[in-house]
């Protein structure tokens, strides 16, 4: 069990950085689409005194997210990843990890935010973020800071709190270009 379990690990972690090595490549070029999951949180749930406006009413980053997405901006400078904009859900973890990140005022952009539950206002949310990343064309990245099940939704991939997924139009829905851990 143990041998297993070390040859599993020795094929994982290579994946996971060759992964992250071709996401980068890909940033530095430029022209993409990155839908970032915002860094790690406090909590699980927003309470039920939820307020969109009100990050003392949402679970929010903690220190150790703070500190992620201080990296996560680092590591696009270091690695010449231009970026062209940022927009994020309103939720205040996302524009917090945009805002630390990268050091600018994100545009909040609702269609980000959590997922509705109704099946015709997730589809109208899904809809509108299609539209955004079909309509993008610019020569630097456009990053999207928003939450696990949208980018679930968009890509079938489900990444970790502050992975980014490099994505491209394809058909009706998305095809993933690469992925780059933080």
């Amino acid at each position: 069990m143990i041998r297993f379990a070390l040859a599993l690990l020795v094929f994982v972690f290579p994946f996971a950085a060759h992964a992250t090595d071709a996401g980068w490549a890909l940033l530095r070029d430029g022209g993409h689409v990155v839908l970032l999951r915002h860094a790690m949180v406090t909590g699980t749930t927003d309470p039920a005194n939820f307020d969109i406006d009100s990050c003392a009413t949402q679970i929010n980053l903690s220190a150790r997210g703070k500190q992620q997405a201080s990296k996560i901006g680092a590591l696009f400078a270091a690695r010449a990843a231009p970026i062209d904009r940022v927009l994020s859900s309103r939720y205040c973890r996302c524009l917090d990890t945009a805002r630390i990140a990268f050091e600018a005022e994100p545009k909040p952009f609702a269609p980000l935010d959590l997922l509705k539950t109704d099946e015709k206002e997730k589809a109208a949310q899904i809809a509108a973020i299609m539209t955004e990343i079909r309509g993008y064309s610019g020569s630097d990245n456009l990053v999207m800071v928003t939450h696990l099940e949208n980018i679930v939704a968009l890509t079938g991939v489900a990444p970790r709190e502050g992975e980014a997924v490099v994505v491209e139009p394809q058909g009706d829905g998305l095809r993933v270009l690469g992925r780059v851990t933080f």
